[in-house]
């Protein structure tokens, strides 16, 4: 079988969940562990152009993805979820609360919301602002490094949700511990996260004993450079805190290198984390995931894991998740473990089959500017990875799409009872019913991927 039909054979039923006019993008997918046909999605969408102040996306399913209830949250005054502006993040946890995190139009504080209905309401917890940290004992105060709030993260699990975003400066985190179904306790102390100041566009995970690790991205502007440090606090809502950052690898991906298929809103390492709670071979055993220039500024970008088997102390050897043979470019990877099997799913945006041709996989004969959806799965704990899948059925090209942030900062992927739920910005117009046509908005597609499929 030629290598494209059997990526065609291989490509799972999209959806696009969407349908609108006008650009979504930046996509976050949960699924809840105690009803694994409950999955909901919660994107950015373009305000300005569809006549809004705020607002975001929402999409909630019951039936596992067949089929979907869809609507606009955070509209503003009188809605619970407030003015929202973007940068949503989703979290079920074993008890079936969702977590969500956002950005308010006025982006200088971070709220944080539950919902114990599937997502069918919202209401914020807490709210996250300045005010909150700590004076940085003998030095001044630390909350002058409070300037600004960008791309909050949220996650749960182990009887506890943490949040980390970037401050503007410095890591900032906070979590809270958990014990039911809407019986959430007060958020601990937020802390600055030592040695973090110009470290963004990071991610949490929660370990089984209830320890928490951060991971982020050094430096925060440029096109070369990039490293990947982790913090660990030994006991989560306890009271240690974080300690000294480790370093973990280099990227030479800045935190804005700009790509052929990502030309607008560049990208960086976008580094993921997944911490093994399931008792299992790997059990104790954090993956992370980022994206690696092959040389600086070559537009040769690959999506790497690396695991730790002792807390953080010492990773492994990188391992290359895509198995393609081109110089073309892999970015926004996302990965997510599957705490009922102890399997990894990693996705990403991938431009392989762009070789400015005219071939399936190019739209405009330029080389490496269209993208489709990827992904692999690992049964080993990230030693190996399987044969890579195209996920997306049809091609994409984000600058056709006008967004101004092309497919936004990060992509979507949630992994429950054998299957992965990936969501993406997609133009390709591949099911037929994006009302703007093929090659114009995003609309937001997603897919069910059996792990063994």
């Amino acid at each position: 079988m030629p290598p494209a039909a059997a990526n065609a054979a291989a490509t799972p039923a999209n959806v696009d969940v969407s349908q609108r006019h006008l650009n979504e993008s930046e996509e976050a997918v949960a699924v809840n562990p105690t009803n694994p046909d409950n999955i909901v999605i919660v994107t950015n969408v373009g305000h300005r152009e569809a006549g809004l102040t705020a607002g975001m996306f929402e999409a909630a399913s019951f039936d596992g993805g067949q089929t979907w209830t869809t609507k606009l949250i955070g509209l503003g005054a009188g809605d619970p979820l407030g003015d929202s502006c973007c940068d949503p993040s989703l979290s079920f946890d074993q008890y079936g609360n969702l977590f969500m995190t956002y950005l308010y139009q006025v982006e200088d504080t971070v709220p944080i919301a539950l919902s114990t209905d599937g997502g069918l309401s919202f209401s914020v917890m807490a709210n996250i602002s300045k005010s909150d940290l700590p004076p940085k004992k003998g030095a001044g105060d630390s909350r002058g490094l409070f300037r600004f709030v960008d791309q909050p993260t949220i996650t749960s699990g182990a009887g506890q949700v943490w949040v980390v975003f970037n401050a503007g400066g410095p890591i900032v985190a906070t979590g809270a511990p958990v014990s039911g179904l809407g019986r959430v306790g007060t958020f601990v102390p937020v802390e600055v996260v030592p040695g973090t100041n110009n470290c963004t566009y990071g991610d949490v995970a929660i370990g089984p004993n209830g320890q928490v690790m951060q991971a982020c991205n050094l430096t925060e502007s440029g096109q070369g450079g990039g490293k990947i440090f982790v913090n660990v606090d030994p006991d989560g809502v306890g009271p240690a805190g974080f300690g000294d950052r480790i370093f973990v690898t280099e990227t030479h991906v800045g935190g804005y290198d700009f790509l052929p298929a990502q030309p607008d809103r560049s990208v960086d390492a976008e580094v993921g984390l997944a911490w093994d709670r399931t008792g299992g071979p790997h059990h104790g055993r954090v993956s992370m995931v980022y994206t690696r220039e092959t040389k600086n500024e070559s537009d040769d970008t690959d999506v790497y894991v690396r695991h730790s088997d002792d807390g953080g102390a010492t990773w492994s050897a990188q391992t290359r998740v895509n198995d393609d043979a081109t110089q073309n470019s892999q970015f926004l990877p996302k990965i997510a473990l599957d705490q009922s099997t102890g399997d990894l799913a990693v996705v990403w945006y991938d431009a392989r089959n762009d070789q400015g041709s005219g071939a399936p996989g190019d739209t405009d004969g330029l080389n490496n500017d269209d993208a489709q959806f990827w992904g692999a799965f690992s049964t080993d704990g990230g030693n190996t990875f399987g044969p890579n899948r195209q996920i997306s059925a049809g091609t994409s090209n984000s600058r056709d799409s006008g967004n101004g942030i092309d497919y936004g900062d990060y992509s979507g992927l949630a992994f429950d009872h054998g299957l992965a739920h990936p969501v993406w910005s997609d133009n390709s117009n591949s099911t037929g019913n994006n009302p703007d046509g093929a090659l114009h908005q995003l609309d937001i597609y997603t897919a069910v991927l059996p792990a063994a499929g």
